[in-house]
């Protein structure tokens, strides 16, 4: 029903369309206004929905802007790709890392020369060798190309980076010994100063044990170990293990050396003899006899 006629209600609804274009028409022109001047037509590509799911709509870039995108990237037919930057001078780049090996390689000597240890010593070697590396590359790279001469200017990096490590590594070492050295306080040795150690109810005769402890009577212990290490006889394995707690002993009790010490006495006595029996013909048994012993080993500093 329209408000002059309420009983048409065709010419009521024709009333309420019109209403509504004129609305939206004026609707319309007050955007165009505010916005200023749109396009007239906007690209049809852009104006498609992509599919849900596609590489467009994670990307938000279609197939043609990416098509775009890489015929400018692709270089021109019979143009080279473009390179890396390299440093200019590929050939003083190379000459500063052989030198900077070198003063590595030099530490490093120093290091070994002040620490004296096996893994300064190595250390110091394996910088070497890494300064040779980086001085060959240096002297390649002054008659390569351009392309070589970069190749070996990385090739000198990577030995000076080699060679800095090891230094590294002996300059540690150096400063443990040294702070080993200032620990170390000259104490007066006692005279008569005596560490003993005893092992008890070793399962091995007396006469047996005697037969090794004999070899090292009187030696230093650099030298004893070396002979019980080489002995094939069973007891000295015993006397090694003895040997290494009265060392012990003498390095936790009374702050001694253990290469400062000599053996100054080691003896073995009989003990306790377990009796087990062997059953033999017509019903009789022989005693079986398993011996053990005690075994002694007294060490003493070198100039006492």
């Amino acid at each position: 029903m329209s408000p002059t006629n309420p009983n048409d209600p065709d010419k009521g609804k024709a009333a309420a369309e019109e209403a509504a274009k004129e609305a939206a028409e004026l609707k319309a022109q007050v955007e165009a206004q505010e916005a200023g001047e749109q396009p007239e037509a906007a690209d049809a590509s852009a104006a498609e929905p992509q599919a849900e799911g596609t590489a467009a709509a994670e990307t938000g870039i279609d197939k043609s802007a990416a098509d775009v995108f890489a015929s400018a990237e692709e270089p021109a037919e019979g143009q080279e790709p473009a390179e890396a930057e390299e440093p200019a001078d590929q050939q003083e780049r190379a000459d500063q890392e052989a030198a900077r090996a070198a003063a590595a390689a030099a530490e490093a000597d120093k290091a070994a020369d002040e620490a004296g240890t096996e893994t300064a010593i190595a250390a110091a070697a394996e910088a070497d060798e890494a300064a040779e590396k980086a001085e060959a590359a240096a002297e390649a790279a002054a008659e390569k190309p351009k392309k070589e001469k970069a190749r070996k200017a990385r090739e000198a990096e990577q030995a000076a980076d080699q060679a800095e490590e090891a230094a590294e590594e002996a300059k540690k070492s150096a400063r443990r010994v040294r702070g080993r050295r200032q620990e170390e306080v000259a104490k007066p040795v006692p005279v008569g100063l005596k560490v003993s150690a005893q092992a008890k109810y070793v399962r091995t005769s007396a006469r047996k044990a005697r037969l090794v402890c004999d070899h090292i009577r009187g030696k230093d212990v650099t030298e004893a170990r070396a002979i019980l290490a080489f002995t094939t006889r069973g007891a000295a394995e015993a006397w090694s293990k003895l040997l290494e707690s009265a060392v012990a002993n003498a390095e936790h009790n009374h702050e001694l050396i253990g290469e400062d010490l000599r053996i100054l006495n080691v003896h073995a006595d009989e003990g306790p003899t377990l009796k087990r029996y062997r059953p033999r013909a017509m019903g009789r048994a022989t005693r079986i006899r398993k011996r053990t012993s005690h075994l002694s080993i007294t060490l003493s500093p070198k100039e006492s």
